[in-house]
């Protein structure tokens, strides 16, 4: 028999949606600062996943520019009703950190199909995040989410509110009601579900870390009054250490053909840095076997722990994805679905394929700093080894022109291998890193390559180590730099919210605002064995 393998969504795809239509079941998750919003992966069988679009893929639909690092779009929700798809989902523009308020706004998109197109959005309210859209068996639809309350002395995870959403006046209707709230724990991420005559809340709890959690409350009324699980969590990893599956939570069900029921969730799977534990490949997503006892929703496999492995569903054949090729040639000239860029969509303007047929070309922009106009694309990091190569064939006039291969958590945090220019030595290739907002140049790095036509560009990472390399021709490779601290690219390093994953790609800058031509001719994403 099969085995769902966990992670089954591995890297930097927290707070999984899950929806099924038919025989396909889709899983939605949160994109936060990079740009197109809201991956979807599709699955036959619930153990092999393929990346098959995103649902946001117009500045219309989400506008990031501006946004603050793990900003943008959190925990969205997918459900299909009435023939169509829904899309809820979270713009943050300020995340609130060491202040009261979280500026936000809530979006509806819709599509009948999952890949599109899906609608210009409608704008719902701006009360809190986590909002999800309800459909009940009378056909009435309501909006779940989180209060937030910025009041002096006042608890800022004040409660969950639902409100009646009206689709054919495209908005909200009556006023919003509070089902539930509860003293001393964060509680977030409400889900609705009808089950045996019940209404079944689900909820995230104890913060997105090291205390996160899945919790239930249920009531005969849709408004309530909603009563506790008297088991306190259904899935939580918090009491357990040595489990591999760390900040296990926030999490949606789904029901097989079969009649089987599935728990998606966000975990971590942590690596031990000295006296620290750092999660690189950010939130990641997992599948439980979950069934309803007593009233209540349970782990199949009893107690409240998440496992690694289990069964895969009854009577689904296997339906594995075809491999993909480790080497994106720029052959397209669109970019492949694995590319995200930062904050703004790519556009001839500063990213083309067509310009060097075979060749991505980026015109550089801002800097490796700025929350605007970066010209930067990443792919997510999705192996504790791999080996990351590209070439570059980039001519820097001067020092605010520089181009290269990135290893990237956000603006604050990050490697960078890079050609530059120097006045008085020419082409350079060297190291500079951010460490916590802190920018360094690592001068013992650098090396004169005026006489390179090329300039091939590789990283490998094994688990906390990173050791760039460099070639003129991709056959003798030579270190650049010293062995670097992979785990600083985590979701646990460093000051403020940190809610994404290591990211790998390339990038240019031209701060003087020329806006010079880097032309890379391949990108490698290579793992590597354990």
């Amino acid at each position: 028999m099969s085995q769902i393998q966990n992670p089954i969504l591995p890297g930097f795809f927290p707070d999984p949606s899950i929806c099924r239509v038919g025989e396909d079941y889709y899983i939605a998750s949160s994109s936060f600062e990079w740009f197109p919003g809201v991956p979807i992966h599709h699955s036959r069988d619930l153990v092999n996943w393929r990346l098959i679009g995103h649902a946001l893929t117009r500045k219309s639909q989400l506008d990031l520019r501006g946004v603050p690092d793990s900003g943008g779009v959190w925990a969205p929700s997918l459900s299909h009703a009435d023939g169509k798809f829904w899309l809820v989902y979270t713009n943050v523009r300020n995340t609130g950190m060491g202040r009261p308020f979280k500026d936000l706004e809530i979006f509806l998109t819709t599509a009948p199909d999952i890949l599109g197109p899906w609608s210009e959005p409608v704008e719902l309210n701006s009360v809190g995040f986590d909002p999800s859209l309800f459909h009940d068996a009378d056909g009435r639809k309501w909006l779940v989410n989180l209060e937030w309350d910025f009041r002096k002395g006042r608890q800022r995870f004040a409660g969950i509110v639902v409100q009646e959403y009206d689709p054919r006046q495209r908005r909200l209707v009556g006023l919003p009601t509070k089902i539930l709230e509860k003293k001393n724990i964060l509680t977030e991420g409400p889900n609705l579900y009808r089950h045996d005559g019940w209404y079944y809340l689900m909820l995230a709890e104890g913060g997105t870390g090291w205390n996160h959690g899945i919790s239930m409350a249920r009531s005969q009324n849709l408004l309530g009054p909603y009563e506790l699980d008297p088991q306190a969590s259904v899935l939580t990893s918090r009491d357990d250490a040595s489990l591999p599956l760390q900040k296990a939570g926030h999490g949606e069900i789904v029901q097989t053909p079969a009649g089987e029921w599935y728990l998606a969730h966000l975990a971590s799977r942590p690596l031990v840095v000295g006296d620290q534990r750092r999660c690189v490949l950010g939130r990641e997503t997992c599948l439980q076997r979950v069934a309803w006892r007593d009233g209540w929703l349970r782990l199949a496999t009893g107690g409240t722990k998440p496992q690694v492995n289990m069964p895969a569903p009854k009577n689904l054949p296997p339906k594995p994805w075809p491999a993909l090729p480790a080497r994106d040639h720029f052959d397209s000239e669109i970019l492949d679905l694995r590319w995200s860029s930062l904050r703004v969509p790519p556009d001839e303007s500063w990213l083309s394929l067509k310009a060097r047929p075979g060749w991505l070309r980026l015109r550089g922009r801002d800097s490796q700093h700025s929350l605007f106009d970066q010209s930067l694309i990443a792919r997510r990091v999705r192996h504790f080894r791999f080996t990351a190569e590209t070439c570059l064939e980039f001519s820097p006039e001067n020092f605010m022109q520089s181009a290269g291969l990135i290893c990237y958590y956000d603006t604050r945090t990050h490697y960078y291998l890079r050609v530059t220019r120097d006045e008085s030595r020419g082409k350079i290739l060297g190291l500079v890193h951010t460490d916590d907002g802190a920018y360094d140049e690592l001068a013992d790095s650098e090396i004169v390559i005026n006489d390179w036509q090329q300039v091939f560009l590789r990283a490998e990472v094994d688990h906390q180590h990173l050791q760039f390399s460099a070639s003129p021709d991709g056959k003798l490779w030579s270190n650049v730099g010293p062995v670097l601290d992979a785990s600083k690219l985590s979701d646990d390093y460093g000051a403020g919210l940190h809610f994404t994953g290591a990211m790998v790609g390339v990038c240019a800058q031209d701060v003087g605002g020329g806006m010079l031509n880097a032309d890379f001719d391949y990108f490698d994403y290579c793992p590597n064995a354990a």
